[in-house]
Formats: C-alpha cells, sequence, structure tokens
C-alpha cells in the first residue's frame, strides 16, 4: 500500500481534538495506541448555556483528548509498522497515471479525488464554520464541556495537565474568538489571563451526503466521502471505523460492503447532529431544554448513551 500526500508531517488543521469511546475502539482495532503522557482522559460531556448545565459520564470508558499532531503521528508510527508506504510533499495531479488496483480518496472535504472521480454530488449539504485555539491553563473539570451562547457554540477539551483546547463553531464565517468569547461570560471568566499557545486555525465544517462514494476503482472514506457536523466529535471516529470496514472490504474484494458498511455507519452520527443543531436554530428553545436536562438528568445520560453508540 503507498499513501501519496503532498503536506509534510507535522500536519495540523483546527480540530476539537476530543476522541469519543468508540472511536478509541476502532483505534485499538487498527492497533493504534496513544501515550497517556501526551494525553487526557474525559468522562463525559457536559452542556452549559442559559437555562442551566447538565452532565453525564459515558455509559461505559472515557474519551481521550490529544493534540491533533501527536494522533496523526501515532497514526504514521502504526502505518510504518505494517509496511506502509508513505510519500510526502507528493502531489498527485489526476487519477489517470495512478496505477493500482484500487484507489482510496482519504483526502478531505475539499477530496481532489472525490472531483476526479466524478463523485462531487451531494443529496444534502450544509456549512458552518469552525476555529480553534489552545490556551496555558490547569484543566477544571474531567468534562467535555460545550458552551451554548447565542449564535454559536464553544466547547473546551484538556489536551493535558496544563492545556486545554478551545474551538468555535458558528454559522457566520466573520465571526472569530476573540469577538464571540462575550458571548460566554462563563468560559471567558475561566480563561481570564490564560495565556493562548497557539495560532487560530479555522476550517468548515460541512454536514454533506454524497449521492455516492464508490465508481469503478475509485472509493472515498473519511470526510472525502460525507462528513457530519464537527459539534458531533464523530468526524474522526467515522473515519477509523470506515478504515476498519474497508479493509475487510477489499480482503473480500468487494466494495459493496463497505458502501452498505459506510451507510449503516453514517445513520447515528447524522441523527444525533440534527438533534443538536436544534439547539442551534431555535435559541428560544435552548433554555427549556437545558432546564429539562437540569431536572431530569437521566434524558441527557440516555442520549449520550445513544450518542457514543452503547
Amino acid at each position: 500500500m503507498v499513501v501519496a500526500d503532498a503536506a509534510q508531517p507535522p500536519i495540523d488543521k483546527a480540530c476539537g481534538e476530543g476522541l469519543m469511546p468508540d472511536s478509541l475502539d476502532a483505534l485499538r482495532s487498527l492497533g493504534v495506541t496513544l501515550d497517556p503522557g501526551q494525553s487526557f482522559a474525559f468522562r463525559g460531556i457536559r452542556f452549559i448555556g442559559h437555562g442551566g448545565a447538565v452532565a453525564s459520564d459515558f455509559p461505559r470508558d472515557c474519551g481521550i483528548a490529544v493534540r491533533r499532531v501527536r494522533l496523526h503521528q501515532a497514526l504514521i508510527d502504526r502505518a510504518q509498522e505494517l509496511g506502509v508506504k508513505l510519500l510526502w510533499r507528493t502531489h498527485v495531479t489526476d487519477l489517470t497515471d495512478v496505477r493500482a488496483r484500487w484507489i482510496i480518496g482519504a483526502d478531505g472535504q475539499n477530496s481532489r479525488v472525490r472531483r476526479w472521480a466524478g463523485l462531487d454530488p451531494v443529496r444534502s449539504e450544509s456549512f458552518r464554520y469552525g476555529f480553534r485555539r489552545h490556551y496555558r491553563v490547569r484543566p477544571w473539570t474531567d468534562f467535555m464541556e460545550i458552551y451554548w451562547g447565542p449564535e454559536s457554540q464553544m466547547y473546551v477539551t484538556p489536551v493535558g495537565c496544563g492545556e486545554a483546547c478551545v474551538a468555535l463553531i458558528t454559522r457566520d464565517p466573520h465571526v472569530r474568538m476573540d469577538a464571540a468569547m462575550p458571548g460566554f461570560p462563563a468560559l471567558a471568566g475561566r480563561l481570564n489571563g490564560a495565556p493562548v499557545i497557539s495560532e487560530e486555525r479555522g476550517a468548515i465544517t460541512v454536514t454533506r451526503r454524497l449521492k455516492q462514494i464508490h465508481d469503478g476503482r475509485t472509493i472515498l472514506i473519511g470526510d472525502a466521502s460525507g462528513s457530519v457536523d464537527a459539534i458531533t466529535g464523530e468526524g474522526i471516529s467515522l473515519a477509523f471505523r470506515q478504515a476498519l470496514s474497508l479493509a475487510d472490504a477489499l480482503v473480500a474484494d468487494n466494495l459493496d460492503l463497505y458502501v452498505a458498511a459506510h451507510r449503516r455507519m453514517a445513520r447515528r452520527p447524522a441523527f444525533m447532529a440534527q438533534l443538536m443543531l436544534l439547539l442551534d436554530r431555535f435559541p428560544r428553545l435552548r433554555p427549556a431544554v437545558l432546564r429539562t436536562f437540569a431536572a431530569k438528568p437521566v434524558i441527557f445520560e440516555r442520549l449520550l448513551a445513544v450518542h457514543v453508540g452503547a
């Protein structure tokens, strides 16, 4: 197997940097291990907003927060152990000259492989905008926290004993983190005086469902094959689980198996994204929902269990 990538590690990008328990299950199946000394375990999710706050532990195991570049290095190390040939700074300009039994497009939301293969047509598509940076601050919680503001969300993931990843998701492409922070007074108080230790990175977060993900010898995986809103934290988890299913399909020489599995795996994250984004689209509804969750936390607990596939 050969992987060609125009970039050169370490490759960083805007990312919430939290791995849900089902993501870790998939990583273990892929043979990838993360250094506990360079990551942070979080036990569940907390929602915070006007109307109250509610938290729940994951049904089993913990999630892990890890800097994107550390995760990428762990994936590289595992690929090299398996004998994968990695071609960095290698630009592929089309598919016509690629001699391979299978071509796998794993090149993200703006996939060139998808375009070259004529797989760009979508069934549905919507966009939001994400920004991320890191603060030097001691974790104040062992939950991943999602703060609900007037027109956006911020979520906080401790990625070490003295470092936190803070991400903003919004429908407004002109808003940046400093401008949005006054809408999150509780979080602003937590971060007051904390040094910023990374540049602000931005990206488009796309909810996209393609008409097809396979044509001939070309198959798509990860964000190239469709995606859910970043607020779910499911994007990278989907990619890991898709990789396992694709490997099985390639061994069986039957990509229909992967296409069917891909469709099944997308249903739960898409459903949970729709539920969560209702709180974004209908801000007047949000306080009542948060009050209901706070009064009856078992509802939130059950929704979280569904979210992580328990």
